[in-house]
């Protein structure tokens, strides 16, 4: 993924200004006052205003203001981060400038700081901050670690910040004259870029103040949108808070640690707040007067703090303790790229996630079944897995299950079982009241009854119309998800408005992403030997060959009439091959896993999907679309309902004759866009994006 643009402001994302205030009657005013100077030459703004539920007349203030400025009154004290995340959900597609409302912008700074984002890798922009004296600010910060810790323990903040080891803050001025960029800045005036928003999704709110900004800024740095100072926007900063009161300085040492705690574990945490309590402890007892009890109350907070701040709005408006997602499919032996898949690995870069393996939606007989057996062996060999942790802060669990659907004491048995399981493992993990997601019907029995944050039912199949299935019970767990679950999501905008009835304003409609960085073309000296052995030209098809989806009447005659292409399938299949492979243009690969399949891709000359006309196609919407796309390959599919927006890009014929001249055409002429157009068509479907859009959704509560 591009982290940013080279453009001209012109041609940036729209701005939007997030102000989040609180009792801040006395100050709102002039910082509003001071926006239209600021913004000269910064183009189109909005500015949006989000109260944490003041107790004074700052949601009065800021109505009076008039026309321009965008309220929202949260009903609640959030937080910081709870603020900006309403504000930035409510201007979508903007690069947003974040301000307290004690911030006042210096004319034309806020164009300075756009022009910063056009620098290849800038994400974050920070101004330099000074006083309403004129004294500059220190807001520069490096990375916090055990040993800056202990170094401002010993030596005090000025003296540890001369030496890069043992100080967090920049304290010599001569680094405040120049650009540069830095690890964090304090958060009381930055810029955000658009394409870092979508990336990094919502800031973490469990913090409720302080700290907020500085995890934001680092995991910024991590994902490649680097933290740039620009001296040459000036913001004044009138500040002051943390520095006179008890509970505030409290707050922001005992988040320091929980800080800590969440990018590095326990142990590291443990050190670092051991430096915390040395340095509160050292300053509590040599000064006097409010500095002494300002370093006493952090040292008391520092000795008895718990997980998380206690929170004015209570405990039910906290974020989920993790996501708990069960599955469709199996992490160990199905194609990675399925959403529930893409999803949770995006959000395990913010969250603990668990996976709960598919637990099916039949028993797997002979004669009722294909490759029963092999399905039973292969479902029996995730289960000898149980939990790992494949990568960071996303964990796997593959749960022994008892699929017997067809009657009330299976059901019951079944769900048992597998509740039995992941409650334990849910207790072991430490996710005591997690998000949780079901994308298989058959969760709702085991879910039903588990203590939760919230409840998503990712509805992104109709698996009712899944052949195999009992489909009356199937159909009757959809039912009681539809009716029950707290957000309903779709990537089929026909079926989300069938069953609107259903859902009513709990449905959500969230388009599939794709992993942009995964599917880059590979360059053919790189792309495996079995596929380079092929002659070309080659027409090619990646994903489960499942014969309830695929029009395998199609694939043959694709290969019959086309003799002189090369046929490349590359996937598992539920039923026989044999009526395919007997043509000599045929090339089954079989599985690949998933790490491959851009580098198989890349060696197709047209991509097809050759789906079958069926209820389970009409309300699909495949993944392997926009996976092709990002790979730059022409494609050739049958119709669906949610094609209808990439008609522009993508040739689409009825099955039979009209399907074979579509790839021949194609083949021939070449596609309706070049693979760069076809990439850059989908380079705002990152499923990053997708991530952050579900943790808005699941995380912010609306009033």
């Amino acid at each position: 993924m591009e982290n940013s643009c080279h453009m001209p402001l012109s041609t940036r994302p729209p701005l939007a200004v997030v102000i989040v205030t609180y009792a801040s009657g006395q100050i709102i005013e002039d910082c509003l006052r001071s926006l239209g100077p600021a913004l000269e030459d910064a183009g189109p703004a909005r500015i949006v205003v989000v109260d944490n539920a003041s107790p004074d007349d700052t949601v009065d203030r800021v109505r009076k203001w008039g026309a321009g400025v965008e309220l929202i009154e949260m009903g609640r004290n959030g937080g910081f981060a709870a603020g900006i995340n309403a504000g930035v959900a409510a201007a979508p597609g903007c690069d947003v400038l974040v301000l307290n409302a004690d911030i006042r912008m210096r004319p034309g700074s806020v164009a300075r700081l756009r022009e910063v984002l056009e620098a290849a890798g800038a994400g974050i922009a920070v101004p330099r901050l000074v006083g309403s004296d004129g004294r500059l600010h220190l807001s520069l910060r490096r990375r916090p670690t055990v040993m800056r810790a202990l170094g401002e323990a010993v030596l005090g903040g000025s003296r540890a910040g001369r030496y890069a080891l043992l100080g967090e803050v920049l304290t010599d001025p001569a680094a405040y004259r120049s650009p540069r960029t830095v690890d964090w800045a304090t958060g009381a005036a930055w810029l955000v870029s658009q394409a870092c928003l979508d990336a990094l999704g919502p800031m973490d709110d469990r913090y409720f103040l302080y700290s907020e900004e500085t995890e934001y800024m680092l995991r910024a740095g991590e994902r490649g949108f680097a933290v740039r100072y620009e001296p040459s926007a000036t913001a004044v900063h009138l500040g002051g808070e943390q520095s006179t009161s008890p509970v505030l300085s409290a707050l922001a040492a005992t988040n320091r640690v929980r800080l800590h705690r969440e990018r590095h574990g326990r142990s590291a945490a443990g050190l670092f707040r051991l430096a915390a309590i040395l340095n509160e402890l050292i300053r509590g007892v040599a000064r006097g007067g409010a500095s002494g009890r300002l370093h006493r109350a952090g040292l008391r907070a520092l000795l008895t703090m718990g997980e998380w701040p206690a929170r004015p709005d209570g405990p039910d408006r906290r974020p989920p303790s993790g996501y708990v997602c069960f599955s469709a499919q199996d992490w160990w032996y199905h194609n990675r790229a399925h959403s529930d898949f893409q999803l949770m690995r995006g959000i395990a870069a913010r969250r603990p996630v668990l996976v709960v393996n598919g637990i099916g939606m039949r028993m797997p007989l002979p004669g009722r079944s294909t490759h029963a057996l092999r399905r039973v062996v292969r479902k029996l060999r995730s289960v000898a897995k149980f939990v790992r942790r494949p990568l960071p802060g996303f964990y796997v669990m593959s749960p022994l299950p008892l699929p017997l659907y067809g009657s009330r004491f299976g059901r019951w048995a079944g769900a048992t079982l597998v509740r039995t399981q992941v409650r334990a493992v849910c207790w072991a993990l430490g996710l005591r009241e997690p998000a949780i997601m079901a994308t298989l019907p058959t969760a709702w029995d085991v879910v039903r009854p588990l203590r939760r944050h919230t409840l998503v039912y990712n509805r992104s199949d109709r698996h009712s119309a899944f052949p195999e299935a009992d489909q009356t019970a199937i159909e009757a767990m959809e039912k009681a998800l539809l009716e029950n679950a707290d957000h309903v999501i779709y990537v089929s905008g026909a079926l989300m408005a069938e069953e609107r009835a259903l859902t009513g304003e709990r449905a959500r409609f969230l388009d599939h992403g794709v992993d942009l960085e995964h599917f880059r073309p590979v360059p053919v000296e790189r792309q495996p030997a079995d596929l380079r052995a092929i002659p070309g030209p080659r027409v090619g098809f990646f994903g489960a060959l499942d014969d309830f989806v695929v029009d395998f009447d199609l694939l043959e005659r694709v290969a019959k009439e086309l003799s002189d292409v090369s046929l490349v399938l590359i996937g598992d299949a539920t039923g026989s091959m044999d009526r395919l492979v007997r043509y000599p243009n045929v090339y089954w690969l079989g599985f690949r896993p998933y790490e491959q399949i851009p580098a198989y891709g890349s060696g197709f000359d047209v991509a097809i999907m050759p789906w079958l006309d069926n209820a389970w196609i009409r309300y699909a919407n495949p993944i392997k679309l926009k996976e092709y796309l990002a790979l730059g390959l022409p494609v050739v599919s049958t119709d669906y309902a949610e094609l209808a927006g990439y008609v522009d890009r993508v040739r689409v014929a009825v099955s039979g004759k009209p399907f074979v001249d579509a790839v021949r055409t194609v083949l021939s002429e070449g596609g309706p866009m070049s693979p760069g157009a076809l990439r850059a068509s989908v380079s705002g479907a990152d499923w990053s994006a997708r991530a952050a859009e579900l943790m808005t959704l699941v995380e912010m509560r609306r009033n």
